[in-house]
């Protein structure tokens, strides 16, 4: 019998580090990279967006065949601060979640790399979330300055994922398919490390190299459901059917393939392993949770005093994981993430002796320096002695504040790699 858990912070950053590393493109890269073409008569061009793809190419230069090196080359995108080191394919760095002129550039670039190749050429295409804001090419008709209004009440309205992306791929020249329309003849194999709940590969950085099975209509319905006012030439591309994407099954497409190559579950199975190889229970609630990330803070505590009160569904030592894309309806003008507003909302009602920890996989709350933060049985004691009202940093959107207060955030830089959500509560056996 394994020994009690005598450190639950530093056992909860070590689930989170296990579940980190089993994702990384030096690990899921590798065993899904396509055969070269013939060096003789075509090339290899790589391209990417999003926070994990300059390790996806490090990885594909360090893991490709030697005899073809010299036709390989492409460049890829990534957020400031997440860039690798590459000898044959460029990496860019641009700014997320807000595009910035440099994430237009760079998609400029990538679409004309792709201009002019052949039926013996292979396009490998690297994504990974983040993707859809760094490559920022505005429809015709569109400027930088309205994807960027656009984005950034998406990013207040509560909307998810799928919402945003759906609306980012019809004001966009390069994503949906758009870049894949480019790349024709080429073959394009598309190698993607999942951020959205259920693994949809053309909602991966908004598919910007496969069919889109969205429509304007519902991008429309998007802005109405969040009472987003878009400018009125916006609104008026939406309404044109230039603006729709290519759909599956459209021939224009070339010949494509799709890899998801890692995902929230994959990180969850490894943190679970790691668990139970310390004598703990995994409860996996689901790698696809989303909503508001208090409500679903509220789930979590309702779970843990189950199985605290009732020893149902498993019995203690256990950890609850769990996975996923929750949002914050921004109310307040404070600092923090999802994970931050998780974690405040739960140390708000959690009233059994449990630790707990959030976490972004990508290493960046939001748009802090941190990935998340923790805490202990004794959160509401510590935020005491300090007069710190969980209630009113809750109300102010201000998590990022309130751990920072108490010494529990959780920094360790961009991880390069990026499946979302990752939240952990231990609960002990009971003294």
């Amino acid at each position: 019998m394994n020994p009690p858990i005598s450190d639950p912070p530093a056992f909860l950053r070590e689930l989170f580090d296990v579940a980190v590393a089993a994702v990384h493109p030096s690990i899921c890269v590798p065993p899904h990279l396509p055969p070269p073409p013939d060096p003789r008569r075509g090339r290899t061009v790589v391209i990417g967006a999003g926070k994990a793809a300059a390790a996806m190419a490090a990885a594909v230069e360090e893991h490709w065949p030697a005899d073809a090196l010299e036709k390989l080359g492409g460049m890829v995108v990534t957020r400031y601060g997440h860039g690798a080191a590459t000898k044959r394919i460029r990496v860019v760095e641009a700014a997320h979640p807000v595009p910035d002129a440099a994430g237009a550039q760079a998609a400029a670039e990538m679409f004309a790399l792709v201009q002019n190749l052949s039926a013996n050429d292979l396009v490998l295409c690297l994504i990974s979330g983040g993707g859809s804001a760094l490559l920022a090419l505005p429809a015709p008709g569109l400027t930088l300055a309205d994807k960027q209004a656009v984005n950034r009440a998406l990013l207040k309205s509560g909307a998810n994922i799928h919402e945003m992306n759906c609306v980012r791929k019809h004001l966009s020249a390069i994503k949906g398919g758009r870049l894949a329309l480019a790349c024709a003849p080429a073959r394009v194999v598309t190698l993607g490390i999942s951020d959205i709940p259920g693994d949809d590969p053309s909602v991966i950085a908004s598919g910007p190299t496969l069919a889109d099975p969205t429509t304007r209509q519902q991008a429309l319905a998007i802005l109405a459901k969040y009472r987003i006012e878009a400018p009125p030439h916006v609104r008026a591309w939406l309404e044109s059917p230039e603006c729709e994407t290519p759909k599956p099954g459209d021939p224009r497409l070339p010949e494509s393939e799709i890899h998801v190559i890692a995902t929230a579950q994959q990180a969850l199975q490894a943190a679970a392993a790691y668990a139970r190889e310390h004598g703990v229970t995994p409860l996996i609630l689901g790698d696809s949770i989303e909503g508001e990330s208090r409500d679903i803070a509220f789930m979590h505590a309702a779970i843990a005093r189950q199985i605290a009160q009732h020893g149902e569904p498993v019995q203690r030592p256990c950890v609850i994981l769990s996975g996923g894309e929750t949002t914050v309806t921004v109310r307040g003008n404070g600092r923090g993430g999802r994970a931050a507003e998780f974690l405040l909302a739960l140390a708000s009602v959690l009233d059994v002796p449990a630790w707990a920890l959030a976490c972004d996989t990508d290493g960046i709350d939001g748009t802090e320096d941190n990935a998340g933060a923790w805490f202990g049985p004794d959160v509401q004691q510590r935020a005491a002695e300090r007069r710190l009202a969980s209630a009113d940093f809750l109300a102010n959107n201000d998590g990022y504040s309130f751990f920072a207060a108490l010494d529990q955030l959780i920094v360790t830089g961009p991880t390069r790699t990026n499946v979302n959500d990752f939240r952990a509560i231990y609960l002990p056996v009971a003294s």
